[in-house]
């Protein structure tokens, strides 16, 4: 049975009527939750997981070796990951042994002279002293006869020239002082000098095995087998994942109140909207990326065109969701930001440097170990063991 226009109409202007209560509710409601909470947040998708990407140095020169880990292994602090071919370390490192233990004895030797030039001129003062006394003595026979004026004058003469004698010995003696005056068999100038020589090549030396600085993942690996490195050449680079969080460039006209503490929630594409992360606000970067670009822009040259900047702003990820749900560094994410709680100064921060990644003593002990082997090297080259014998000349004091 055919309608007729009426009906049409009445049916068109009904379903119109609907559509319209339809938009009017839908926007009713995006209004109200928008003034409700809506207004309160700021969301961007120009938004990354980052990370701390640990870069692993050479600090030595050598041949690798031997590769222990490969991309995508765990590594704890302190394994050891590369070694480097070490034979010229340690012949550098077995000359400075023989440098410094000849270092040891050449000053035990200074030491050995200035108690050989004290010795001398005790000897020289006895003597001369003996010689004085019988001057006395011949001066006083000398009136009876029984002793010749020329006994009297070749003790005379071997009194000048053992008196020469005791001032070259004196000058001797300063000479050999001038050296060791002030030190000690084991503290002397020479001795520093080929020790702190011999720390170097013994570091050198240890620096042969590159180990992890910290724990994390391997990623790109550039070290093989073969490969000449030197100091500074990057063989690889470690990521902690355990410590990640978001960093989110936001527009500068939505900064406004977003401030350190605020709370957010952060969705990565790789979950999608199965799992949200809780994060905090921890700062604002005190620029724009442009300022810290490779060519920054000057805006006092040529035509300018007004670009809206973006600002980074870094979001802290809980620990225990990152372990749960793992992330990678790079990973896109939509962020939001709870802005409500705008009495923080956007200039404080909230970051903290407490997690493993941000110290490392893997290189603490080279230092101490090659010390103590220098002064073991130091105490096994002394040729003379009484300390006594290191004291001033009486004869000088």
């Amino acid at each position: 049975m055919p309608v007729d226009r009426r009906t049409i109409r009445r049916r068109r202007n009904l379903l119109l009527l609907l559509v319209a209560i339809a938009l009017a509710v839908s926007a009713l409601v995006y209004a109200i939750q928008w003034w409700s909470s809506g207004r309160f947040w700021v969301t961007t998708d120009n938004a990354f997981v980052n990370g701390n990407l640990i870069p692993v140095y050479s600090d030595a020169t050598g041949f690798v070796a031997q590769v222990y880990y490969e991309e995508t292994d765990h590594v704890e602090k302190g394994d050891l990951m590369i070694r480097l071919d070490a034979q010229r370390a340690m012949a550098a490192l077995g000359q400075a042994q023989g440098e410094l233990a000849r270092a040891v004895r050449s000053v035990s030797g200074l030491f050995e002279l200035r108690r050989q030039a004290c010795q001398r001129i005790l000897s020289r003062e006895a003597l001369l002293d003996k010689v004085r006394h019988d001057i006395i003595r011949y001066q006083q026979a000398l009136p009876s006869g029984s002793v010749s004026k020329q006994v009297l004058q070749n003790a005379e003469d071997q009194a000048a020239s053992l008196d020469a004698d005791l001032k070259a010995s004196r000058a001797d003696f300063q000479q050999t002082q001038a050296q060791v005056g002030g030190t000690t068999r084991t503290r002397h100038p020479d001795i520093e000098i080929a020790k702190n020589k011999y720390v170097d090549a013994y570091i050198e030396f240890a620096r042969q095995q590159i180990r992890a600085p910290a724990t994390g993942y391997v990623a790109k690996r550039k070290a093989q087998v073969g490969d000449r490195v030197r100091p500074g050449d990057q063989v690889m680079t470690i990521v902690p994942l355990s410590h990640l969080w978001v960093e989110a460039n936001l527009w500068e006209t939505n900064l406004r109140y977003v401030r350190p503490g605020q709370p957010a929630l952060v969705n990565v594409d790789l979950y999608g909207q199965t799992h949200t992360y809780h994060g905090t606000v921890e700062g604002l970067v005190p620029g724009t990326g442009s300022v810290f670009a490779l060519l920054p822009p000057d805006n006092a040259t040529g035509n300018f065109i007004h670009i809206v900047q973006r600002v980074p702003v870094r979001i802290a990820l809980r620990e225990d969701e990152v372990l749960k749900h793992p992330l990678r560094p790079g990973l896109s994410t939509i962020t939001a930001i709870d802005v409500r709680n705008a009495e923080q100064s956007p200039n404080a921060a909230l970051t903290e440097v407490s997690t493993p990644e941000y110290r490392t003593n893997v290189y603490a002990n080279d230092v101490a170990e090659a010390n103590a082997n220098a002064e073991q090297i130091i105490k096994d080259n002394l040729t003379v063991k009484d300390i006594g014998v290191d004291k001033e000349c009486p004869a000088i004091q």
